[in-house]
């Protein structure tokens, strides 16, 4: 382990390596041509990279993929998905392709509305401040004009405000709630700026008033921040066709097929340890196309997951039934995304797939990212209720099994075709590449 460094962040680039080298890789040249090897031979794009986070050292790169074929509401796309995982790419094609020959997705948004937090600690008389608030919630939207001003332009800005009192949870606990609308923008400069200068207005007001004895004006703000938690800012995708038209391997009969399916989802339904796997698989199309569009897929994946706890218990995010002769598949995701700021007018790569996109608005984004999700969900659940996930997983994994053994091109060429039909493992690769030098 190498002595505390001082300064690190003051260095270039160059002294930053170097000084890695030295105290973490033992002066080992390999691993500072590692590094070096994926900058980007335009110094300026180089830079641009350079410029997105602190201490940046290089380029660390994910495989940019497409899915071709997509019908959503009548229109056709083809989803940009930066992913390292193999067959998710792959997988949503098929998904793809198989609903676009039964009438493709269908998308909705049901609803925009965001939220921001002013957390504060109040002793006093919880009447007095409900009141209080209540008389100034107008004047407190009237101080951050200035910011609010041009997003209300564009359709955004606040929304509403409410107090919440959460003293039954923490001793003397107060919130400020505030609902907002930011059009194509995530929102979550927007949101913290507003919600950090509400906060210095509102212990300006309490200090100011006549209400309040002494010892309630001294209120303190914890904290003032949005939530990741949007569960009224959420899209919906659905497929539906009729029993008949399913498509079916395994020489299970078609409504056969369609019920192990729905019955697959209500154990994800109900069962946590099944419907954090199931719920992963969804985000494997929802994170690749987030990621692909810039947008922020930390953020996405907690509002998700809490999104499948709301009723208290971890749950399946899709939903699937029988309507008749019908087979019906539903996905909702709570998503905070946006079109506009952050990557999406620097990096390259970004402004790139959202061009692919046809640059769409954020919640025609919103809509194509629960559509990704949902053919996601279908590809892993269709071969989970018959051939068993593996089959597939490992024949689109085998091209990095033969890499990881340093396969010949030749090699290579007869791997595939010979596991074409047998089982993949490392082993079995292994055996084979040692049978056919």
């Amino acid at each position: 382990m190498s002595s505390p460094v001082r300064g690190f962040s003051k260095r270039s680039k160059q002294e930053k390596i170097d000084w890695l080298i030295e105290h973490h890789f033992h002066n080992d040249t390999l691993a500072k041509q590692v590094v070096e090897q994926y900058w980007n031979s335009d110094a300026s794009l180089q830079q641009l990279h350079d410029d997105f986070i602190e201490n940046t050292i290089s380029n660390f790169y994910l495989p940019l993929g497409v899915a071709p074929n997509f019908n959503i509401n009548g229109q056709h796309y083809t989803i940009p998905m930066a992913i390292e995982e193999s067959s998710v790419v792959a997988a949503a094609a098929k998904a793809a392709k198989y609903w676009g020959e039964r009438g493709g997705f269908k998308t909705e948004i049901l609803g925009e509305e965001k939220i921001g937090q002013i957390h504060f600690i109040y002793t006093g008389d919880a009447h007095k401040l409900k009141q209080f608030i209540s008389e100034i919630k107008l004047q407190l939207q009237i101080d951050v004009a200035s910011i609010t001003r041009n997003m209300e332009k564009r359709g955004g800005g606040i929304q509403s405000i409410e107090l919440r009192d959460k003293t039954s949870s923490i001793e003397h606990y107060y919130q400020l709630h505030l609902t907002f609308l930011t059009a194509d923008s995530m929102g979550a400069n927007f949101i913290n700026s507003c919600l950090e200068e509400l906060a210095k207005r509102l212990k300006h007001y309490v200090q100011e008033a006549t209400i309040f004895s002494a010892a309630e004006k001294d209120i303190e703000i914890v904290m003032s921040i949005l939530s990741n938690y949007v569960p009224n800012c959420v899209a919906r995708a659905s497929v539906r066709c009729p029993i008949e038209e399913l498509d079916v391997e395994e020489g299970l009969s078609k409504r056969a097929f369609a019920e192990k399916f729905v019955r697959a989802v209500a154990i994800a339904k109900e069962e946590p340890y099944r419907a954090v796997t199931h719920n992963k698989g969804i985000m494997n199309g929802v994170d690749a196309v987030v990621i692909a569009t810039g947008n922020d897929f930390r953020a996405v994946e907690a509002g998700v997951h809490a999104y499948a706890a709301r009723n208290g218990q971890y749950s399946s995010l899709s939903n699937a039934f029988i309507d008749g002769d019908d087979f019906c598949f539903e996905l909702s995701l709570p998503l905070a995304i946006g079109t506009v700021g952050g990557l999406t007018k620097l990096h390259p790569l970004v402004k790139w797939s959202m061009q692919l996109l046809g640059n769409p608005s954020a919640t025609e984004l919103m809509q194509i990212i629960c559509v990704a999700g949902l053919a996601q969900n279908f590809g892993a659940l269709r071969s989970l209720v018959t051939s068993g996930i593996q089959k597939g997983h490992m024949k689109m994994h085998l091209l990095n099994i033969l890499n990881q053994l340093n396969a010949s091109g030749d090699q290579k060429e007869k791997a595939t075709e010979y596991f074409k039909t047998t089982a993949v493992s490392h082993s079995a690769v292994a055996d084979f590449l040692q049978n056919n030098p």
